[in-house]
């Protein structure tokens, strides 16, 4: 995650890419159009807004960014068991971890225009 030290009020801007398996492209949409109302709210509830992940379909791979008012409430989302039952759930279409979270590159800011 982006270790750049903000103010506590000011939200973290974070992007990352992972990598879905070819032919997955709608079943990864379709299980994010039902995210689970208790993911939804760990995610609320940890400080997480405009999170957005975007498909390059000529390569599958994703690419997120997120708003997180807490680096440390980031951190803690592993250990959360909504948050493990949600990568074992995924992942049989995207690339993971032993762990089962998903295999998730961060990526440097070097461009904002607020």
């Amino acid at each position: 995650m982006n270790e750049e030290i903000k103010s506590p009020s000011l939200p973290h801007r974070v992007a990352f890419k992972m990598k879905l398996y070819k032919g997955q492209e709608d079943e990864y949409k379709r299980r994010h159009d039902k995210l689970w109302p208790e993911l939804e709210e760990l995610l609320k509830s940890s400080g997480i807004s405009d999170y957005s992940i975007f498909l390059d379909e000529n390569t599958n791979d994703l690419f997120g960014v997120l708003k997180a008012t807490s680096k440390q409430a980031l951190d803690d989302l592993p250990i959360s068991p909504v948050m493990q039952k949600w990568w074992e759930y995924m992942k049989d279409i995207m690339e993971s971890n032993q762990d089962n979270s998903p295999v998730s590159i961060p990526l440097q800011e070097v461009f904002y225009l607020p």
